[in-house]
């Protein structure tokens, strides 16, 4: 990846984990931990390989995401109000009664493209759209992010094998594999692992990656837009709570926000990494 382009996206998931915090914090509840080890994700998708239109979000031939970890909310609210759905202020509104930006995804807010929440959901509405272009002969790529904790949904493999069936090939899986759910270590509450080996053998074709590294995201879906005939799933080894040192792989902020202490260090923290990439 070119070293200025890749520049620019870190200091733009840098300010996304900052509105994912300012959302959480003003809330008095979310789910910061895995919104944050999906920020680089959200980050490189909306501003590097999503075709997305923030003055025409119903465009027909705009790319699809659905998120299916709907908890996660927080970090898609924060990467649509970087890339201009609506403005930045809304995000000191989540959770608030009457407010745009509620708890989890709504279909109604500019930029979502499905309401999710339910784990193991999102995978099928994202198949839906994926078959529907097919038959529409349409153009536009379906992207769902699912967490590793949601794969021990039942649905989701009958999702994979829908989409392997139907040979879904503009379909890309992200599942943001951070190793931890609400409970504990999702290898001790219901491993689901191996999981790439789970994939292929439902007929995916499977990628690994570290998350928090954009060359990483870039060669990966460079590789998923070679494959033809099957769906792909790129399992992402990521940190939950990435960005703020006392979040990170740490499942008490699983589902908790910072009180007033926690968020000045959260916010001072990443402002001093915002300061050293824009200096």
């Amino acid at each position: 990846m070119d070293a200025t382009i890749k520049k620019q996206l870190e200091i733009t998931a840098c300010k996304v984990r900052l509105g994912i915090l300012e959302g959480v914090f003003n809330a008095k509840s979310g789910h910061p931990g895995g919104s944050l080890s999906i920020a680089d994700l959200l980050t490189y998708l909306y501003f590097c390989r999503m075709n997305v239109y923030p003055n025409s979000p119903d465009e027909p031939q705009r790319d699809r995401l659905v998120l299916s970890k709907g908890h996660t909310a927080p970090a898609l609210y924060s990467v649509l109000a970087e890339k201009g759905f609506f403005d930045k202020s809304e995000l000191k509104n989540l959770r608030h009664i009457g407010a745009l930006l509620q708890g989890h995804p709504c279909i109604s807010i500019p930029g979502v493209d499905m309401s999710s929440g339910s784990l193991g959901q999102g995978i099928s509405a994202a198949c839906g759209m994926a078959l529907s272009a097919k038959i529409s002969s349409d153009t536009y790529k379906v992207y769902t992010i699912l967490g590793d904790g949601e794969i021990q949904e039942g649905q989701v493999w009958e999702a994979a094998m829908f989409a392997a069936h139907y040979q879904l090939d503009n379909l890309v899986a992200i599942v943001d594999n951070n190793g931890l759910q609400i409970d504990g270590r999702v290898k001790d509450v219901m491993s689901p692992y191996p999981i790439k080996e789970k994939f292929e053998a439902f007929g995916w074709h499977a990628i690994e990656i570290e998350a928090h590294d954009f060359d990483n995201l870039e060669k990966a879906f460079n590789e998923a837009e070679c494959i033809s005939s099957q769906p792909v799933v790129i399992i992402q080894k990521s940190i939950k709570g990435k960005g703020v040192s006392f979040m990170e792989d740490n499942v008490s902020w699983h589902g908790a926000a910072p009180n007033a202490e926690q968020y000045e260090q959260a916010v001072a923290e990443l402002n001093a990494r915002l300061k050293e990439l824009e200096g």
